[in-house]
């Protein structure tokens, strides 16, 4: 027995709409988790130390609010926009040895800063990042990691989402861009663990985003693509649906 409103042709319909939907889903799907289409994003990331080991920046620059004897680091890399994989700053990062020719000063605060410009791979093409280095910044106690920056490492750039583009000019084009990941220029190759001297692998740091999480908008998630393959499977249902009705 059939049922009333339900008809072998409309089944037939319905099946074949469901059926032609899944191949778009499972394409998306496909071409995001693929290895060979990943990124990384060119980027300054903006660290803090956490005892004697750097930790990914809870906090924005511009929010940051550091303590006396602080050490922050910058650091220039394309990275994943991720704490786990984003590269490290290279180098010294002891306040004390920092900061010795830098005298304490009522009402101020010193922060230790530690600038890396990434390796010759990280730097937009023609570019050549400069020597890392650090950087004792003497700024009134309230001041921000934002400003503690701009006394030391100057020209700083910004993009109109609050990006932070470029460290003491470098780089002079490019804010957060998505680079293929391909294995050139990717700053997961070296991840800042140890302390590199400064002429080693290529003079370079980086930093983050204005509101220090790091690199600039990510691409759509797996996650995401799912849902989109479920809406085109939904949409297939719902014409199905309307064509029901009429």
């Amino acid at each position: 027995m059939i049922r009333a409103g339900r008809t072998p042709a409309a089944g037939r319909l319905r099946r074949r709409a469901v059926a032609a939907a899944l191949p778009a889903a499972a394409a998306l799907l496909a071409a995001t988790a693929s290895p060979a289409e990943a990124v990384g994003y060119r980027y300054w990331s903006f660290w803090q130390t956490d005892g004697d080991a750097w930790a990914y920046a809870q906090q924005g620059p511009s929010v940051s609010r550091p303590l006396d004897g602080s050490v922050e680091g910058w650091r220039f890399s394309v990275s994943e926009d991720s704490s786990e994989k984003a590269a490290r700053p290279r180098g010294e990062q002891d306040f004390a040895e920092i900061c010795a020719d830098t005298p304490a000063e009522k009402g101020t605060k010193r922060i230790a800063l530690v600038l890396d410009f990434g390796t010759a791979d990280d730097a937009p093409g023609g570019e050549t990042p400069p020597r890392p280095r650090t950087a004792c910044a003497r700024v009134p106690e309230g001041a921000t990691s934002a400003e503690a920056l701009a006394e030391v490492a100057a020209p700083l750039r910004y993009g109109s989402d609050g990006l932070l583009c470029a460290i003491d000019g470098f780089p002079a084009s490019g804010c957060g861009e998505a680079v293929a990941g391909d294995g050139a220029g990717d700053g997961r190759k070296d991840t800042g663990e140890g302390t590199a001297d400064a002429g080693e692998d290529a003079p370079g740091a980086s930093s983050g985003k204005g509101n220090g999480d790091g690199g600039g908008d990510g691409g759509p998630s797996v996650g995401v693509l799912a849902g989109v393959g479920a809406v085109v499977v939904l949409g297939a249902a719902a014409a199905w649906q309307a064509r029901r009705r009429s």
